[in-house]
């Protein structure tokens, strides 16, 4: 049985005009390229994967993170080694 693909969850824009009250978070359209790194996956990593990326983000979050490795632990990812 196949795992289901992560989804990204990201944090709503704040709203400055009703006192910058953080209206909390909602899904994303992929995953940020530091979030990918910190678990130790490259871009074309990632689309073998089947794992959605979004370039456009710079944000790293913890929970993103944490369900990443939690989704290559389920899966056996094992990361190739470079030889030197």
């Amino acid at each position: 049985m196949v795992d289901k693909v992560p989804k990204a969850i990201v944090k709503k824009p704040r709203l400055i005009r009703h006192g910058g009250i953080d209206p909390g978070t909602r899904e994303g359209r992929g995953f940020s390229k530091g979030e990918l790194e910190a678990v130790g996956l490259t871009f074309k990593e990632a689309l073998r994967l089947g794992i959605p990326i979004d370039k456009r983000r710079r944000s790293v979050h913890e929970w993103n993170i944490a369900s990443l490795r939690e989704f290559l632990s389920k899966i056996g990812y094992k990361q190739k080694s470079k030889a030197a």
